[in-house]
């Protein structure tokens, strides 16, 4: 290990992209001394929305252990395969973590320069990441707690299903309003079938209320899914 390079600070922010329409949560951006030096390199890349931060810390997208670990930290809102993506190579060493090893796999072959964190100030900033609920619109939190309604009821699972998302959707004010929905939350879950079988998916188009109180729309939305077998009040998807 060299034991020139300064140390820097990570800060994550919380960010609804534009193009939303691959992950419509915000995404968790990394900004390194105050800097988003990742958007210089690759100006099309999003980083991994916020229902990537919701499990234990150890499954974090940033998270590290001794053991080198190559991370995706941008993706375009297509595919890596498609238009390239950016990673990095992150691990812990004593107190330090160290970001290295870049690879930039788009058309601009650019990458930053290697990091060092303090580790306590790192982990610290990953806990206060994954915690901070207040970038959210109401259509987010309504979103996060019917999700956790759903999940904790154990509906699906009674009907021969599982809950397969819960998201947010978001106005699209530019769109034509026969090419778009109003706001709302999107459920989707699927049949759990036999080893080889298609699964039957299922979805649900909820729609939301400006101005009404959050809690009482979240009632409104799990009792419209918990009235009756949800195969029978969903929509079938894909076929």
């Amino acid at each position: 290990m060299t034991d020139h390079l300064a140390i820097s600070t990570l800060t994550l922010r919380h960010r609804i992209p534009d193009d939303w329409a691959q992950d419509p949560w915000a995404e968790v951006r990394p900004l390194i001394d105050g800097v988003d030096v990742l958007k210089a390199v690759h100006p099309e890349g999003v980083a991994l929305g916020c229902r990537h931060w919701t499990g234990p810390a150890e499954s974090w997208p940033l998270a590290v252990t001794q053991e080198p670990r190559r991370v995706i930290i941008t993706e375009p809102t297509c595919t890596a395969g498609c238009c390239g993506a950016l990673y990095v190579t992150m691990r812990r060493e004593g107190d330090r973590v160290i970001w290295d090893a870049w690879e930039n796999t788009s058309n601009v072959t650019a990458v930053p320069a290697d990091y060092w964190f303090d580790a306590a100030q790192y982990t610290s900033e990953l806990a206060r990441a994954a915690a901070d609920r207040s970038w959210e619109e109401p259509v987010d939190t309504i979103a996060r707690l019917l999700r956790q309604t759903l999940a904790d009821s154990g509906w699906f699972e009674r009907w021969g299903c599982v809950l397969t998302d819960v998201c947010p959707r978001r106005e699209e004010p530019d769109m034509p309003e026969e090419l778009t929905s109003p706001e709302g939350v999107d459920v989707r879950f699927h049949e759990v079938q036999a080893s080889g079988a298609r699964a039957r998916s299922y979805a649900y188009e909820l729609f939301t209320t400006h101005g009404r109180p959050v809690e009482e729309q979240v009632r409104r939305l799990a009792a419209r899914v918990l009235e009756d077998d949800p195969r029978k009040s969903a929509e079938l998807e894909g076929y």
